[in-house]
């Protein structure tokens, strides 16, 4: 066996992480598989060599719409067989979910919709959840040992938002959104950070406004969820909090494969 350390970044655009030390970042943290979220590149405006010097294979699934959303996968071994999407044209069309399969373990960078602009696009984060759900079975069938990286823009409990009172309505809390949580968990994943850490005041992403990082007055809304029966293969998880390149910090679990 031998350990494969994985990291998830919401990097707020690719292109700004750059110029804020992203790539030597990377060098010195050297994770074997990096997932990314909210690449905000069109595959054709990336420059891969930078990544590719460090010994990447760098997959990218852009969305429709330029300088928004997109996810990623930099992984130092060469996958068996990448998979663009999911096959739903409206999610795909935002470029949500990318994954890669090495030998019998599926790795997935998901950005799932946020909700915070209002109802309409709230509505569409709950269709995305009921569809998200069934297709990761869906997958799950085909490929049993599975990690689900990314920003799932929601945080389960109360011990994962700074103030559970007065965001108890707030889109990212809702108590549907919760319930989903609790639902896709409950449903054969663990919450990896979770699982070693129990302690508050853990978080992933922090406001721009009202110096909220500063202050850790933030949520934990990133996760790398694994399937149950990657228990027994997990070794450590951590929250980067120190890691600025983003509102958002890396999640980091090894596993042995």
């Amino acid at each position: 066996m031998r350990e494969l350390k994985i990291i998830s970044y919401n990097v707020n655009g690719i292109r700004a992480a750059v110029t804020k030390g992203f790539v030597q970042w990377l060098q010195e943290a050297a994770p074997d598989v990096i997932c990314l979220q909210e690449t905000k590149v069109h595959k054709d405006d990336f420059d891969p060599k930078p990544f590719e010097a460090l010994g990447y294979h760098c997959y990218l699934f852009d969305a429709a719409k330029k300088g928004y959303s997109g996810v990623a996968v930099f992984s130092k071994i060469k996958p068996d067989n990448i998979v663009y999407g999911t096959g739903n044209s409206t999610y795909d069309s935002e470029g949500r979910n990318l994954r890669i399969d090495i030998g019998d373990l599926s790795i997935m960078s998901a950005y799932f919709p946020s909700g915070t602009t209002g109802d309409e696009r709230q509505a569409v984060k709950m269709a995305y959840l009921d569809f998200f759900f069934n297709y990761i079975h869906e997958v799950e069938q085909q490929r049993s040992k599975l990690l689900v990286c990314g920003d799932y823009n929601i945080c389960h409990r109360e011990i994962d938002i700074h103030n559970p009172i007065s965001n108890k309505d707030s889109s990212g809390f809702k108590p549907e959104e919760r319930a989903w949580m609790e639902k896709f968990f409950a449903s054969g994943f663990i919450d990896t950070f979770r699982y070693f850490h129990q302690e508050a005041h853990q978080y992933s992403w922090w406001s721009f406004r009202a110096n909220a990082r500063a202050n850790n007055k933030g949520w934990r809304i990133d996760y790398i969820s694994a399937t149950k029966n990657l228990e027994k293969n997990l070794v450590e998880s951590q929250l980067f909090q120190q890691v600025k390149h983003s509102d958002h910090c890396p999640v980091y679990c090894k596993i042995k494969i």
